[in-house]
């Protein structure tokens, strides 16, 4: 599995390398630039009032047969479209949400990610994959 991510101010960049070190031995894509070989979780930002960003739904347009899950960054002040990027993503692709984070997330959120990466780096097809793992961290 790889960990694609899509970032503007550089906080979900900076989670994806975060992620990668707690797993270990896991690649970390920008969407902007590479595209993934086989399966992939992607981490991408909430843009505006919970939007997803233009760069991923173009990505996703020509990647998501691998798609296993959707992690998204946001900002707590955007209340009810915390993070929503993530919630219209798993529901357009039938995928799990595995975690909203703020911002560049928690050392919990890392943890959190890098659990259901090492539970889920062997899976065989997203479809099989329908739990929705995400629980709220502390504030």
């Amino acid at each position: 599995m790889q960990l694609v991510f899509d970032s503007l101010t550089g906080n979900v960049r900076r989670l994806a390398d975060r992620v990668a070190r707690q797993v270990g031995g896991v690649e970390v894509l920008d969407l902007r630039r590479d595209a993934p070989r086989g399966h992939f979780l992607l981490l991408t930002y909430t843009f505006h009032r919970g939007a997803v960003p233009d760069s991923t739904r173009a990505f996703l347009a020509r990647h998501h047969p691998h798609l296993l899950g959707v992690v998204a960054s946001g900002s707590y002040h955007w209340g009810e479209h915390f993070a929503r990027a993530a919630e219209l993503i798993a529901t357009q692709y039938h995928v799990p949400v595995v975690a909203k984070v703020n911002k560049s997330g928690t050392d919990a959120d890392v943890i959190q990610i890098a659990r259901w990466v090492l539970t889920h780096q062997h899976a065989p097809s997203p479809l099989t994959l329908t739990e929705n793992v995400w629980t709220p961290g502390p504030n």
